[in-house]
């Protein structure tokens, strides 16, 4: 039996398209024009496989649908689309229990990779920031990020202070290490503006280096060619949060 799938989006052009490119792939396809449709047309979840559900509509937007869609249902899966995108709001979404997080335009591939993937997790996967130990250092968590098709998980590998070492699963299944290189001048700029000494092996870093890579993945959609990406640079915004880390 074919899976179900609902569209909720407030462009009638791109349900549309998202129809036409579902369908093709065998799918059943529904759509509604709004939050508020979208939630009675979901009803309990029991009829739907998944949703692709729009961030930006008017009325209810998307992650308040999405949070009263894992209310009904907590193993919904849901991949959210929007062209007004941030790595913030993508973990926004992923902490409600977003299975997936892709960026307007997207081509038809992005779209039925994106459904494919959601529909064969066993439960969707939310963000996750590995906590401090007591020495400051990183906990050996695994983190799993989910965007634009890509999913991102903490390495295991054996690691220098200053490395980070990602798996990243493209949406077409294959699998690669990437390494992102801690460079000793972001640790110093950062140490020179909040007059607080972050060492290379401080989970800060780690998070950074995550965000690195998200960015990357976010803007490009590939996986960087060298498999090695090196940061350079601290945000503004993120030294506040480094004077409370």
């Amino acid at each position: 039996m074919s899976k179900k799938i609902l569209i909720i989006d407030d462009e009638e052009h791109i349900r549309r398209m998202m129809r036409l490119t579902l369908e093709a792939t065998g799918y059943q396809v529904s759509e509604a024009e709004d939050g508020k449709r979208g939630l009675k047309s979901f009803g309990d979840g029991s009829a739907w496989d998944a949703v692709v559900l729009d961030q930006r509509m008017p009325g209810i937007d998307g992650l308040e649908t999405l949070r009263q869609i894992k209310e009904r249902q907590t193993d919904a899966r849901v991949v959210m689309s929007t062209a007004y995108a941030s790595i913030e709001l993508a973990i926004d979404a992923m902490k409600l229990g977003a299975t997936d997080f892709v960026r307007k335009p997207m081509t038809p591939e992005i779209l039925r990779n994106a459904v494919a993937a959601a529909l064969v997790k066993q439960s969707p996967i939310s963000g996750a920031t590995a906590p401090a130990s007591p020495d400051g250092s990183a906990e050996p968590l695994i983190q799993i990020i989910t965007m634009n098709g890509f999913t991102i998980v903490e390495s295991e590998a054996h690691q220098e202070p200053d490395e980070r070492r990602f798996t990243v699963r493209s949406p077409t299944g294959g699998e690669h290490e990437v390494l992102v290189q801690i460079d000793k001048e972001a640790v110093g700029y950062v140490e020179r503006m909040t007059r607080r000494r972050l060492p290379a092996e401080n989970s800060f870093w780690t998070v950074q280096a995550q965000r690195l890579l998200s960015d990357y993945l976010w803007n490009e959609g590939k996986v960087p060619p060298t498999r090695k990406l090196t940061l350079t640079d601290v945000d503004r915004d993120e030294l506040s949060i480094a004077a409370r880390w």
